[in-house]
């Protein structure tokens, strides 16, 4: 499809289907990946996909817990909300929920770990979080998802469960010296899946030669 048009229309897509994703689309989504950039073409990042069944249900196991203690806090500020947003919020609370009981059922669950021992980062020694080293890796992610769209694919990248690292290394066999930033389920979509976004304007979030 129209490249502007797939990012216009990338939505988050947490209802997702049981049905498998035929090869030779699985093949496109994954070399999709794989053309990305990162620093000095070192590629430090590698995806597990993860289709085994026992595999994904140990993987929701270890999210659920942490989405359903998150959902209360979530409500509570929903409350101060205007309607329309409420409304709109507890759509996405409603499909986080179907996300976490169903991510067992999705055909593919994409892990994006990293080495952090190959990447260059520049801003590791700042008085801040460091994330740099993110530059090489979630151009992969984001490859990762345009291509999903472009096939008709839903996904959502997903990050709670690396709060459970070193548990997710166990189940995947991940080398000690490799690490997890981001955990994408991908699927057809059960509703509607990708269409028009909300997304501040360019003159919010833009500025010319001055912040």
């Amino acid at each position: 499809m129209e490249l502007y048009e797939a990012m216009s229309t990338l939505r988050a897509v947490r209802r997702l289907k049981a049905d498998p994703i035929p090869e030779e689309v699985q093949g496109r989504i994954l070399q999709a990946a794989t053309w990305a950039p990162t620093g000095g073409n070192m590629q430090p990042w590698r995806m597990i996909a993860v289709t085994d069944a026992g595999n994904k249900q140990a993987l929701e196991d270890l999210y659920r817990p942490y989405w359903e203690a998150y959902v209360p806090g979530y409500e509570e500020k929903m409350k101060s909300m205007p309607e329309a947003a409420q409304a709109s919020s507890r759509r996405a609370l409603d499909a986080g929920t179907y996300l976490a009981t169903h991510m067992h059922e999705v055909p593919l669950i994409a892990v994006f770990c990293f080495n952090p021992s190959i990447m260059t980062i520049t801003d590791i020694d700042q008085p801040r979080t460091s994330v740099v080293g993110g530059g090489s890796v979630y151009p992969a992610v984001q490859n990762f998802l345009l291509a999903c769209r472009n096939e008709g694919l839903g996904c959502v990248l997903t990050t709670l469960l690396c709060y459970e690292e070193a548990k997710v290394k166990d189940i995947l066999s991940i080398p000690e010296d490799w690490y997890t930033c981001a955990h994408v389920p991908v699927g057809y979509p059960v509703l509607g899946g990708h269409g028009s976004i909300r997304r501040k304007p360019v003159e919010e979030m833009v500025s010319f030669n001055q912040f």
